[in-house]
C-alpha cells in the first residue's frame, strides 16, 4: 500500500558499483520496477492465504521488513516518553493498515483493495487543501470507491468495509509518520515503529497461522514477500527521488492501483468488472489531480518505503 508527506528520510550512501548500475536506469523505469515488485509481493502473499491466512502473512511481512530495517538503520532504543509514544502509535497504524489490506485482499481483487486503501491518504491530502477543486477531487475518489464496492452480497460489503478501515489507518499514517520523522530523523523511527507494529499483529498472526509459521518453506516465502513489498520498492523509490521532483514521483505513484490490477490479472487471474475498472480509473485521476494541485508527494503504501517529504529530504503519506 503507498502517498507520503511524512518524515524526513535520508538514504544511506550506497556502494559505488551498485549505485552506478542503478543510476543508469531511467527514473520512470525504476518507479515501474518498484511498483511491480510491490504488487507481485501482494499477489504472492495472497497465494499463501490458504496456508497461513492474512493475519499470519501480515506478521511475516512486517516482521522480516522490520528486521531488515533495524539492521540497516540500527536505531537507538534510548527514547524519551514523547518519542516512544509517537513510535508506538505509528506502529499501531502500520499494523492496522497492513492487516486490513491483507484481510480485504482475501475478500476482493487486489487492485480493488489497493485502490480503496489509497483513498485514505488521498482524502487527507485533499481535505488539507483550502482549494475547492482539490475537495472535488476527493468527491470523485469517493464516487470511484462506490463503484469499486459495487459487488453485492455480504462478502463484497465486508471486504469494502475492511478496505475502508485500511484507508483510515493509511490516512492516519500520514501525520503520524511526519511526527515520528521530526522526532527521529532518518529511517530509525520507521524501523522501530515497524517492529512495534509486528508485535501488535503477532497475536492475530499466531492464532491464525499456528504451527505453519514455523514451517521453513512458509518462512522463506514470507521473507520473499517482505523483500518484494519493501526492500526493492524502497531502493527504487529512494533512487527515483534523487532525480525527479516530488510532483513527478507522486503522479507516477498514482498509477499503482492500475498496476496492481494488472499484476493480479497475470498472477492470480483476477478480473474486475467494467464498473470497478471505471471506479479504479476515477481514483487514479483524482489522485493525480490532488497531487498536481497540492504539489505534494504521495504517501507510501506500506510503512517501509514511503516516508517521503515535500522535498527530497523533508516533507501525508500511503
Amino acid at each position: 500500500m503507498s502517498v507520503d508527506v511524512g518524515a524526513e528520510v535520508r538514504a544511506a550512501p550506497s556502494g559505488g558499483t551498485a549505485r552506478q548500475g542503478i543510476g543508469a536506469v531511467p527514473a520512470p523505469v525504476l518507479m515501474l520496477v518498484g511498483m511491480v515488485s510491490t504488487q507481485l509481493g501482494a499477489a504472492f502473499a495472497k497465494q499463501l492465504f490458504g496456508t497461513v491466512g492474512p493475519a499470519a502473512m501480515t506478521v511475516l511481512r512486517l516482521g522480516f521488513a522490520a528486521v531488515v530495517l533495524l539492521l540497516f538503520w540500527r536505531p537507538s532504543l534510548r527514547l524519551d516518553r514523547r518519542t516512544t509514544g509517537a513510535v508506538a502509535v505509528l506502529g499501531i497504524a502500520i499494523a492496522g493498515m497492513n492487516l486490513c489490506f491483507y484481510l480485504a485482499m482475501a475478500r476482493m481483487p487486489v487492485g480493488v483493495a489497493l485502490t480503496v486503501g489509497m483513498a485514505g491518504p488521498l482524502t487527507v491530502a485533499a481535505l488539507s487543501s483550502r482549494r475547492t477543486r482539490d475537495r472535488l477531487w476527493a468527491v470523485l475518489a469517493g464516487c470511484g470507491i462506490a463503484l469499486l464496492g459495487w459487488q453485492g452480497g455480504a462478502a463484497g460489503i465486508t471486504g469494502l468495509l475492511i478496505a475502508l478501515a485500511c484507508a483510515v489507518f493509511w490516512g492516519a499514517y500520514v501525520p503520524l509518520s511526519a511526527r515520528v520523522g521530526a522526532l527521529l530523523p532518518g529511517g530509525g523511527g520507521l524501523a522501530l515503529a515497524m517492529a512495534f507494529g509486528t508485535l501488535c499483529a503477532l497475536p492475530a498472526g499466531l492464532f491464525e497461522g499456528g504451527s505453519a509459521l514455523a514451517d521453513p518453506a512458509v518462512l522463506a516465502f514470507g521473507f520473499g514477500v517482505a523483500m518484494l513489498s519493501s526492500l526493492v520498492p524502497y531502493t527504487c523509490e529512494m533512487e527515483t527521488l534523487r532525480r525527479v521532483s516530488a510532483l513527478v514521483f507522486g503522479v507516477l505513484l498514482s498509477l499503482e492501483p492500475a498496476i496492481g490490477a494488472l499484476v493480479a490479472l497475470l498472477v492470480l487471474h483476477e478480473t474486475i468488472s467494467p464498473l470497478q475498472t471505471l471506479g479504479l480509473a476515477a481514483v487514479v485521476v483524482a489522485s493525480i489531480g490532488v497531487i498536481r494541485g497540492t504539489r505534494g508527494a504521495p504517501v507510501g503504501r506500506d510503512a517501509t518505503s514511503r516516508d517521503i517529504p515535500d522535498s527530497r529530504e523533508q516533507g501525508l503519506r500511503q
